[in-house]
């Protein structure tokens, strides 16, 4: 079986337009500061933890992370806070 060149060209003509039409809505992620909510109390080992890896975040991200404490009842403050949190519209798969 022998691929034509019309159909080999109309397969690349049709990958390129795939391709570029993916790259012009690509937005930069994030476009605003990230936020992180820390269910524990300033002091503690998360904060000591996000405190030591907040420049790289910064670095990697593009945007400087900002962290929102939110101790109480266990976690469950901080949780909720995060669940009722607006949406980023940013999807891992």
């Amino acid at each position: 079986m022998s691929v034509t060149p019309s159909a080999m060209r109309r397969v690349l003509l049709g990958l390129a337009a795939l391709l570029t039409a993916s790259m012009t809505h690509a937005q930069t992620y994030p476009a605003k500061p990230v936020r992180v909510i820390n269910p524990a109390a300033p002091g503690a080992n998360s904060d000591i933890l996000f405190r030591l890896l907040s420049p790289k975040m910064a670095e990697v991200l593009g945007q400087q992370p900002v962290i929102d404490y939110r101790p109480g009842a266990g976690g469950t403050v901080g949780a909720e806070i995060t669940a009722k949190s607006a949406p980023d519209d940013w999807r891992m798969f």
